[in-house]
């Protein structure tokens, strides 16, 4: 769109919105067609993501039972799944759906009320504007 952006994250309504953080738009009557759109896309990738995570954790249970391992350990074991995981998937290393069994999507922590306005970032609504554009752009998909 004419702008360089850099990486985002995608988080749900109870974030504040920040030009790191993608959120989608309230939800209500007055939204627009490329607000609609824009909330669809961001959902649609949030689900790409949580499947991945699923996959993830299928594939190396033992991120079920982190509780099993020491505090300075987690971050090395997970950066180590997360490598094995990509050098499987990248060289088509069969995932066997029977994985899945036994591992429930779990939904994280979140905050239960949406963060407060003043939390969130005035130039973030450009970026969000900015991705709207660029979802129109591209079409339907």
């Amino acid at each position: 769109m004419g702008k360089a952006q850099k990486y985002v994250l995608l988080g749900d309504a109870t974030y504040p919105l920040q030009d790191w953080i993608l959120k989608p738009y309230q939800e209500d009557k007055n939204l627009t067609q490329r607000q609609l759109q824009f909330n669809y896309r961001l959902k649609r990738a949030h689900s790409v993501i949580e499947n991945a995570f699923l996959r993830l954790k299928a594939r190396w249970q033992i991120l079920l039972k982190c509780d099993d391992c020491s505090l300075e350990l987690l971050p090395t074991l997970v950066l180590a799944c997360c490598i094995l995981h990509n050098v499987c998937e990248a060289h088509d290393n069969p995932f066997n759906e029977e994985w899945l069994e036994g591992t429930e999507p779990t939904e994280l922590p979140k905050p239960c009320q949406p963060a407060p306005a003043a939390m969130e970032d005035n130039g973030a609504e450009q970026v969000r504007e900015l991705m709207c554009q660029y979802f129109e752009s591209c079409g339907e998909g």
